[in-house]
């Protein structure tokens, strides 16, 4: 019916906003505190609450307007919290002891397992859809050399992140020129056409080719700017 389908679509009012804001940033802050802690499930667990609050933000338009807004807000960043945590670059074994499992020792040292496998996927899909609903969260991605990180992740984790690398890598490149330069600086290309033309790879990893034709087309457009000081 017409007018069921007007009153679908129609704009959310001041009270309703309000309402969608305050799940919103409950939802993100929950999901951001479980995605910082030390232990590895606890952070698997924020990062599907996160997942679960982008999808629900993606579903309509004063959804993806409200993520956006709560992106300008440092206690609700996503970006910050994923480098800082999943996708870190372990600075090398730490030493557990009791006393840091009982509590004993300063709040300063803090325990901090490994990030798994699954654990970097989803931390990617987080990345993902955040740059997908937020252009500025490409560029915040940046910030903490993103495409840098996630070369790396493609060159030497295993097949389950690299499935989801590429599709990250395009999220990044998206509208988003520092990302771009990055991209061409760190020679992203020619990585990722050497994993592809790899004949020991996974046939799922060599169906890289198709997005990395994007990623050509994007290369070059990145070649065709100029970028003078």
């Amino acid at each position: 019916m017409p007018g069921a389908a007007e009153a679908g679509r129609r704009p959310a009012t001041a009270s309703e906003r309000r309402r969608m804001y305050r799940d919103l940033a409950l939802s993100l802050r929950c999901g951001l505190r479980d995605a910082a802690a030390g232990f590895s499930f606890l952070r698997l667990r924020g990062l599907r609450a996160l997942l679960r609050a982008l999808r629900s933000a993606a579903a309509d338009a004063d959804g993806l307007g409200l993520f956006r807004d709560s992106q300008a807000i440092r206690d609700l960043q996503v970006i910050p919290v994923l480098f800082e945590h999943s996708l870190r670059r372990p600075a090398g074994d730490a030493v557990v002891t009791v006393a840091q499992v009982l509590g004993m020792e300063p709040a300063a040292v803090r325990i901090r397992s490994p990030a798994t496998d699954s654990e970097v996927v989803l931390a990617l899909r987080v990345l993902q859809g955040c740059c997908l609903l937020c252009p500025g969260c490409a560029a915040a991605a940046h910030r903490y050399d993103a495409v840098k990180v996630v070369l790396n992740i493609l060159m030497t984790r295993g097949i389950l992140e690299q499935r989801t690398c590429l599709d990250t890598l395009l999220a990044l490149l998206v509208d988003c020129s520092e990302n771009q330069m990055d991209f061409k600086e760190q020679d992203g290309l020619n990585k990722i056409a050497d994993i592809v033309k790899d004949p020991n790879r996974d046939d799922n990893v060599k169906m890289f080719r198709v997005p990395a034709s994007l990623l050509w087309k994007c290369k070059r457009k990145v070649l065709q700017c100029s970028f003078q000081v």
